[in-house]
């Protein structure tokens, strides 16, 4: 970090640096159906050939394994809704419009309040603390909380992850929705969600019932919430824990308050390129498969002008390790921080 940049005697006004991230990226935001389309249906198709195994075997530890595979493998699935809710899977807008919801009514997954707040988070990460996918708790909101949430706080990510798990991801995102109903269209996509959710259901339980499966049913309903909750929570917290901060532009505060994961090309893939989690907050609109390709660039762009380049990260299970093991708050600014990140208050110091 250059030391006029910190004075202001700079070489290049904001702006300036804003225009050009969009321009060494303007080609990167065409999307490729054919890329999106194959990640869908490789995926899909594994989810429901395994569905189709577990429901055909008679014995149930196999019923079991087979299922716990399958919410692997939805879990990755789901992760295809994200780019939907982007516009940017395939780019067919009845195709990323339908199939999102007709992938996760089934599971209870509000699909179209998630898509809304997450438009707010993307807004809001860093800039403003109502961001509804915030996780980090703030330092005032712990004074304030009964021990029994400080007892949470500082067990957070175990509690997540393991316990709420998919569940208490279904509970946030609808509180989420019911809390910002006027954002939006959110009034009308929470009843969307409901009328949806209860016709899929009804559906289902009114075929398992009339085969005498409700307990088959119920068991395969909570491996996959159980599994899709675990890497959904896990994602979640690493995207974002302690990088609260805002820079001088949107675009520079998405990039510094968002975490890059240094992973496989497998991982990447399955992941959906949310491994360049900064990237894709900065240019939202960037398919998940041109997403390396837009790092290189930008980082060029901030070394050229002596920014602090994105950082990438241990792998998910080692990134998710240390961070769980250092709960921290959202304290105040840290002014020595060249990117305005707020300073991390470590919970087990209190």
């Amino acid at each position: 970090m250059s030391v006029g940049w910190v004075k202001g005697d700079r070489t290049m006004s904001v702006n300036s640096i804003a225009q050009e991230l969009q321009q060494v990226t303007a080609d990167l935001h065409q999307v490729n159906p054919r890329a999106g389309l194959l990640r869908f249906s490789i995926l899909g198709l594994i989810f429901v050939g395994l569905v189709i195994l577990a429901w055909s075997v008679p014995n149930d530890i196999l019923f079991v394994a087979a299922t716990m595979l399958a919410g692997v493998f939805y879990s990755f699935w789901l992760i295809c809704t994200h780019d939907m809710a982007h516009q940017t899977l395939t780019g067919w807008k009845w195709f990323d419009t339908i199939m999102p919801r007709l992938m996760s009514w089934p599971m209870l997954w509000p699909y179209s309040v998630y898509a809304e707040v997450h438009r707010l988070h993307h807004g809001w990460n860093g800039i403003d603390l109502r961001d509804p996918e915030r996780l980090q708790w703030t330092w005032e909101e712990y004074q304030q909380a009964h021990p029994i949430l400080r007892w949470y706080v500082s067990h957070q990510w175990l509690c997540d992850i393991f316990i709420l798990g998919g569940i208490g991801l279904i509970i946030k995102t609808s509180i989420q929705g019911l809390r910002f109903q006027n954002y939006l269209s959110m009034r009308r996509q929470l009843l969307l969600d409901f009328t949806g959710i209860l016709l899929v259901q009804s559906f289902l339980l009114i075929v398992v019932i009339s085969q005498g499966e409700i307990g088959r049913y119920i068991l395969f309903w909570l491996i996959l919430e159980r599994i899709a909750g675990i890497i959904a929570q896990t994602r979640d917290h690493l995207e974002h824990y302690a990088l609260w901060g805002k820079f001088t532009n949107h675009q520079l505060t998405q990039l510094y308050a968002c975490r890059n994961i240094k992973t496989s090309s497998l991982v990447g893939w399955l992941m959906g390129g949310l491994d360049y989690h900064a990237v894709h907050h900065t240019f939202p609109n960037i398919p998940f498969d041109r997403l390396p390709e837009a790092f290189e660039r930008i980082q060029k762009v901030l070394e050229k002008h002596n920014l602090p380049l994105m950082k990438q990260e241990a792998g998910y299970l080692k990134s998710t390790y240390l961070l769980s093991r250092d709960p921290s708050l959202i304290g105040e600014v840290d002014s020595s921080n060249t990117t305005k990140r707020h300073r991390m208050i470590p919970v087990n110091s209190l």
